[in-house]
């Protein structure tokens, strides 16, 4: 039996795909910061999205205290645990060959999620705050989703303009062009390197804290971020910020309206088969190279 699908519908998956994109763009930026500035692939990227998710739910679920106020919480907590991870272990493969750096922070993902387990233990976990929708005409908009996106948006304009008007996201920048360079003009690269880790941690942790409002949560939820973060840095070029942000909201677009017009099974196999297409047509992404 045949849907028909109307403007309507097509304008609800749309205002969905805007939605999902503005917080894939948010959590890919941190991991193109981290790849742009160390050339280190972080698998880990997603777990620590995961953790966030969990300190907003312990703090919703212990003291009450409102979901969207624990990003007060997650990301100053996250942004010490990534200082801690690249302290200790991540800069001991920075200069290694890129395989080094998997290998490494597979790693510590792996044991960061059986830690979970085994405190959390692997129950799905929900946070029920904001349930309801606004009606926009014929269009329902989510609150909890609506909300997020406006957050997300918040945070992911916010570190675009401190990455370019600050003197640290001057520093990351250069970094990222040349650690060589940036040396000899008396930037610190290894700090630039605790700070990198430090700063893109925050924005998983602010990723896992809206999630956490809009799905439930478990401790291997993390592995679909990170894959879904690596294909907006595919998409929008590898170390390049702006690409980042179109990456993401190109691949919600994508995965909203590919389930409006095919089955499940064939919706799902979109991203991989818009993953093959880049790397074939335009291996360095859509706006190509690392940005200044």
């Amino acid at each position: 039996m045949s849907v028909t699908i109307t403007p309507t519908m097509v304008g609800q998956v749309v205002i969905s795909g805007l939605l999902a994109g503005a917080l894939y763009s948010m959590v890919a930026l941190g991991l193109a910061l981290i790849f742009g500035v160390m050339r280190v692939i972080n698998i880990a990227h997603g777990t620590l999205l995961m953790l966030g998710a969990y300190t907003t739910f312990w703090w919703f679920q212990l003291l009450g205290i409102n979901p969207y106020l624990s990003l007060l919480a997650s990301m100053p907590l996250l942004f010490a645990i990534g200082l801690l991870l690249q302290y200790t272990l991540v800069t001991r493969v920075v200069n290694a060959p890129e395989l080094s750096s998997l290998l490494l922070t597979f790693g510590i993902s792996i044991a960061l999620v059986n830690l979970a387990r085994l405190a959390f233990t692997a129950d799905l976990r929900s946070v029920e705050f904001l349930t309801g929708a606004f009606l926009v005409g014929p269009l329902a908009l989510s609150k909890s989703r609506l909300i997020s996106f406006a957050v997300a948006v918040a945070i992911t304009l916010f570190a675009y303009w401190f990455l370019q008007k600050t003197k640290l996201g001057k520093a990351l920048r250069a970094t990222s062009q040349s650690s060589e360079v940036a040396m000899v003009c008396g930037i610190n690269v290894p700090r630039i390197h605790l700070y990198a880790f430090g700063i893109a941690s925050a924005l998983a942790a602010a990723g896992g804290s809206l999630v956490a409002v809009m799905f439930a949560i478990q401790p291997e939820m993390g592995q679909v971020y990170t894959f879904k973060s690596f294909l907006v840095i595919v998409l929008g070029g590898a170390g390049n910020y702006p690409g980042a942000l179109l990456g993401g909201m190109l691949l919600g677009l994508v995965e909203q309206l590919s389930s409006l017009f095919l089955t499940t099974q064939l919706s799902e196999a979109v991203a991989y088969l818009l993953l093959v297409l880049v790397l074939l047509l335009r291996p360095t992404g859509l706006l190509g190279g690392r940005a200044r």
